[in-house]
């Protein structure tokens, strides 16, 4: 789905939770990477700010997939004064029904990237 817009988390969503540390792979680059050269774009919506966001950043850059921009939707800023960033679709460990998994390399859940893909596919955004 070209020109789709896509809010992605970072803790527990793109790595495992070890905030303020960088947390492991849990799968989501290969997906996201997927999405991009799609013509899906990305907004990495993290509550990470400063020298901490920026290593969210550079975790994509890393990963070769490219933002559309971090914590803002530069388009809406014709029709609305929301600071939420506006997007189709949302991608959050802790968005309901959003579909999880556990493993020891975490205490807490992190997004199931394999199911997400699955999910993406039937309906139709990749």
């Amino acid at each position: 789905m070209a020109g789709l817009i896509i809010a992605v988390d970072f803790d527990g969503t793109c790595v495992t939770h070890e905030y303020p540390y960088m947390g492991v792979d849990i799968g989501a680059a290969p997906v996201l990477k997927e999405l991009t050269d799609n013509g899906c774009r990305l907004i990495l919506y993290t509550m990470r700010s400063g020298k901490l966001e920026k290593e969210a950043v550079e975790w994509f850059k890393r990963n070769g997939i490219p933002l559309f921009a971090v914590n803002s939707n530069p388009e809406q800023k014709q029709w609305t004064k929301s600071v939420k960033p506006h997007a189709d679709l949302y991608i959050d460990d802790s968005a309901l029904g959003c579909p999880l998994t556990t493993s020891q390399q975490s205490i807490r859940p992190f997004v199931d990237w394999v199911k997400v893909r699955e999910w993406l596919v039937k309906e139709g955004f990749l």
